[in-house]
C-alpha cells in the first residue's frame, strides 16, 4: 500500500511542479502588472481626492476671506452713514437755532413795536377823550343855557 501511494505521489510531482510553475507565472505575468494598475489607479483616486480636499480648504479659506472683507465694508459704511447722519443732525440744529434766534428778535421787535403803538393809542386816546370830555360839557352847559 505504502508502494501504491509512492506510485501516486510519483505521478502528482509532474502536476505539483506545474501548478507551481503555473502559480509563479501568474504571480510574474499577471498579478503583479495588475497589482501595479490597481495602485497606480488607488495612487490617482486618492491624489485626485487629495486635490479637491485641498481645493475645498482653499475655496473656504477664500471665502472667510471675502466674508470678512464684506463685514468689513459693510462696517465702514454703516459708520460713515452714521457720520453723515451726525452731520445732518449738528447742520439742522445750528438752522432750527438761528430760525430761533431770528423768531425771538421778531418777537422782540413785534413786541416793542406794540408797546409804542399801545403808548400812541393811549395818547391819542387821552387827547380824544378831552376833547371829547369838552364837547360834551359844552353841549350840556348850551342844553343849561338854552
Amino acid at each position: 500500500m505504502l508502494h501504491a501511494l509512492g506510485g501516486i505521489l510519483l505521478k502528482a510531482v509532474p502536476t505539483f511542479l506545474l501548478v507551481i510553475l503555473l502559480h509563479f507565472y501568474l504571480k510574474n505575468i499577471f498579478f503583479k502588472p495588475l497589482e501595479k494598475v490597481l495602485h497606480q489607479r488607488y495612487e490617482a483616486t486618492e491624489g485626485a481626492r487629495k486635490l479637491a480636499e485641498q481645493s475645498l480648504e482653499q475655496a473656504a479659506a477664500k471665502t472667510a476671506s471675502y466674508e470678512a472683507q464684506l463685514r468689513a465694508a459693510k462696517a465702514a459704511m454703516y459708520q460713515s452713514q452714521e457720520q453723515l447722519h451726525k452731520q445732518s443732525q449738528e447742520r439742522e440744529a445750528a438752522v432750527v437755532g438761528e430760525a430761533r434766534k431770528s423768531a425771538e428778535a421778531a418777537v422782540k421787535l413785534a413786541t416793542a413795536q406794540l408797546a409804542k403803538d399801545v403808548e400812541a393809542a393811549k395818547t391819542s386816546l387821552a387827547a380824544d377823550s378831552e376833547s371829547l370830555a369838552n364837547q360834551i360839557a359844552e353841549t350840556i352847559l348850551r342844553r343849561n343855557a338854552a
